[in-house]
């Protein structure tokens, strides 16, 4: 028996009607938080990171050290700063040098709860970064006015962080992890999401790091050199600051050159 071949097309009337319990839906891809529009003190904190390519991250033994030592800093061309919990009378510190530099984007760093993250707000922090995903910070501060730049360190951290809410992730420990290269790696398939490389970093691998596709590097020992902290050698800190404030400048000015040749 011959086989004829029915032609066919396919009509409105061919295809099946939806039940009316049917309900349309939308797919949010995980970028989608990213197109969520941002408050006006996350944005400004957020370009100065990108802009300047460096935190500089301060650790002291007193608060009259860390005092001296940020203002060393600041005057030196650091514009974004974070002081970590440990230091003595942290919250006093900032408060003062939010009074002292209003412009510039002033935090606190190792905050590892929700109270932390509370008094830091109400010291004036304009961000505040944890070497881990904090659930309680993140709750309590994605709704709110201020940067939280929690810590991650595998591409599933990044993506949870990102979807929670984070609009920026800390890459820590970055050196243990591998440095340069894994950043390389992790921004492939996450381009989207501005990344902080933090531990281990020296003034000299700043340009690398930025070329990777880091949006800014955290800098401790590289600008607090512990000899000029031990010694109270300000000067060694400014001069540190500037050329870490330059390289850092210099280096987001090269890859922005580079994206838009």
């Amino acid at each position: 028996m011959d086989m004829v071949a029915t032609s066919w097309r396919l009509t409105p009337q061919s295809l099946p009607l939806l039940s009316p319990k049917v309900k349309s839906f939308r797919v949010y891809s995980s970028s989608s938080s990213s197109s969520l529009s941002l408050s006006p003190i996350i944005q400004k904190t957020s370009s100065l990171i990108q802009n300047s390519g460096v935190i500089a991250c301060l650790r002291a033994n007193s608060a009259e050290l860390a005092y001296e030592a940020a203002t060393a800093a600041l005057n030196g061309g650091i514009s974004v700063l974070e002081i970590v919990m440990s230091t003595p009378g942290v919250f006093q510190v900032l408060r003062q040098l939010v009074k002292d530099y209003p412009t510039l984007a002033l935090g606190v760093g190792t905050a590892l709860n929700a109270e932390d993250a509370r008094n830091a707000m109400n010291a004036g922090a304009k961000f505040f970064m944890s070497p881990a995903t904090v659930k309680d910070i993140m709750d309590d501060v994605v709704k709110d006015e201020i940067l939280y730049i929690p810590g991650v360190m595998t591409p599933t951290e990044i993506l949870s962080a990102y979807d929670a809410g984070a609009k920026m992730v800390k890459v820590y420990p970055v050196s243990a992890l591998g440095g340069v290269q894994y950043v390389s790696a992790l921004k492939k398939p996450f381009p989207h999401i501005p990344m902080v490389a933090s531990q281990g970093i020296t003034i000299d691998s700043i340009g690398e790091y930025i070329s990777s596709g880091a949006s800014s590097v955290v800098l401790s020992d590289a600008i607090f050199d512990k000899g000029a902290m031990t010694q109270r050698n300000f000067n060694v800190i400014h001069q540190l600051a500037s050329l870490a404030a330059l390289e850092g400048k210099e280096a987001v000015e090269r890859k922005r050159s580079r994206t838009t040749n």
